[in-house]
């Protein structure tokens, strides 16, 4: 593993890797600037995190929202904490509920599972925060009442769900008062957010959970026919477990367990570990075909496994077994690609942000809409959007990932953090993007853990994208005898415009320089920002 970061790799970009005592990273400038005030202000790491997460509510809606889920991992200095705080579903979402469907409906009420994000907000600051939930709420209803300048790639993805969910209950009203979405730079006032956020921070979350903002809710969902009741709200807790671990490359990538998809990164670590892997050039046609076909595997296991950890049939520990790993490393043919069969991600729309301090605090969190906007329900006069994680579930009984009352959904959000061979704080990261996330998480823990690139230059590399059978969606910016050389191994290349839609993900990733500062980048295939001080 690495420990010395090459600054003289570059893949096309304007963006450096910051370096600074304190960093903030994430995927909108305006929530990052939210998360370096709480460290002006004297507030720690998680202080930061939770501001610029609040914030994103707010200037990203097209990622996230009041009713979105969350994850994270914390490191507090001496160990990591891992935070479940995504929602499970209705008790009213039996097999029966949605019998006669093919599948969980994709939008409106009955895609929504009781929403967590609330709940992360209020638990992290808690645990580890030093300034109260109001401070950390203030600038994000500072932008929702006043008004914020919309970003590029953010006005983009607004239109195109303005075309597609504007007949959501509740949804033209709140993002497209005038019938269409903002343009770039266009400010845009959300003055219901701003009385939504200022309730949550001066009531904890209990307005949310059990108060006002929970009986407009439910009264929303009953008048549109949903099942979520206040008992619903009412019962949904948080839980902190223990991160699921693989060595790789001298250190040790950390993952939350199920129901997240982040166990996917380390099977194929794992696997890439028992072959003869990291011999040849990071963006090397062996390094290349390794990958992805350690990852096909990877997402098989993923599609067939994994769901609510309560409800696996067996404990994920056992597809990071040695043995297993081995079983599947034989798989991989060197010289050609495989054909495993799994099933066709969805895309994703989703909000990474990490955080780190001068006390060695650092912050990996993530929360989610889901598809973009979510379900496309705004509950009225509150601006609250909601999720659509339910639609994660399937309705074959056989399944783990089958719906049933008060489960979690499978969840394609998740955060990451790395540490080194001595157990110390190596990286904190993650990349947003539906199916994307798995794929980018193992590709950035290849790149800086065993390759040293420095955190901007990972972030800018080529990405590669397994999609189904042995079709990969790939950058165009990769060596073009090198899209000729996978080609003839027999993978079937899309090769795609990382800057047209936003289908290769967006990270963020902050190293801990052994020194004891930070190395913080952000997407450059969108509008996001690294700050440090």
């Amino acid at each position: 593993m690495s420990q010395s970061y090459d600054f003289n790799v570059a893949y096309p970009t304007r963006r450096p890797s910051m370096i600074g005592a304190n960093a903030v990273s994430a995927s909108q400038p305006l929530a990052a600037q939210a998360g370096m005030r709480m460290l002006m202000l004297g507030g720690n790491a998680v202080d930061a995190a939770v501001a610029t997460a609040m914030a994103l509510t707010v200037v990203e809606p097209s990622g996230c929202g009041v009713g979105s889920d969350a994850f994270a991992i914390v490191w507090d200095g001496k160990e990591t904490h891992a935070l479940n705080a995504s929602g499970r579903s209705p008790a009213a979402w039996t097999a029966e509920y949605f019998a006669g469907k093919d599948a969980v409906p994709t939008y409106g009420w009955d895609s929504v599972s009781v929403p967590g994000a609330v709940s992360a907000w209020v638990e992290l600051a808690k645990k580890f925060g030093s300034l109260p939930l109001t401070t950390l709420a203030q600038p994000a209803i500072d932008y929702a009442r006043q008004g914020f300048p919309v970003s590029p790639l953010i006005s983009r993805l607004w239109k195109a769900a303005v075309n597609k969910l504007h007949d959501q209950p509740g949804f033209s009203e709140c993002f497209a008062p005038n019938g269409v979405a903002p343009e770039v730079g266009e400010i845009f006032r959300n003055p219901a957010l701003a009385d939504t956020l200022e309730l949550i921070a001066k009531s904890e979350g209990e307005a949310f959970y059990r108060g006002e903002l929970a009986e407009k809710m439910i009264a929303h969902s009953q008048s549109c026919g949903g099942a979520m009741t206040l008992g619903d709200l009412a019962n949904h807790k948080v839980d902190w477990v223990e991160t699921l671990k693989q060595p790789f490359a001298g250190g040790t990538v950390h993952e939350l367990p199920p129901n997240g998809q982040g166990i996917a990164t380390l099977i194929a670590l794992g696997i890439l570990e028992k072959l003869d892997f990291g011999s040849q050039p990071v963006d090397s046609v062996q390094t290349l075909h390794l990958s992805i076909e350690a990852m096909k595997l990877a997402l098989a296991d993923l599609d067939q496994h994994i769901a609510d950890v309560d409800h696996m049939h067996f404990s994920p520990e056992h597809l990071l077994s040695d043995d297993y790993l081995q079983q599947r490393a034989s798989l991989i043919d060197p010289k050609r690609a495989s054909d495993v069969t799994y099933g066709s991600p969805k895309p994703g729309g989703t909000v990474y942000l990490t955080t780190a301090d001068a006390s060695g605090m650092m912050v990996s969190f993530i929360q989610s809409n889901y598809m973009g906007f979510g379900s496309g329900v705004v509950v009225p006069g509150t601006g609250i959007s909601m999720q659509n994680r339910g639609c994660g579930f399937v309705l074959d009984p056989a399944h783990a990932n089958c719906v049933a009352p008060n489960k979690r959904p499978l969840n394609t959000i998740i955060p990451a953090f790395a540490t080194d061979g001595d157990g110390k704080p190596l990286m904190s990261f993650g990349l947003m993007g539906g199916p994307m996330q798995a794929q980018g998480h193992l590709q950035l823990a290849i790149r800086v853990m065993l390759y040293g690139q420095n955190p901007q230059a990972a972030i800018d590399a080529p990405r590669w994208r397994v999609i189904e059978g042995r079709q990969v969606a790939i950058e165009s910016t990769l060596d073009t005898n090198t899209l000729a050389a996978l080609r003839a191994m027999g993978h079937e290349l899309l090769v795609e415009d990382p800057l047209q839609g936003h289908n290769f993900g967006g990270a963020q990733v902050i190293v801990r320089h052994p020194q004891g500062h930070y190395l913080a980048g952000s997407e450059s295939r969108k509008d996001g920002q690294a700050l440090v001080m």
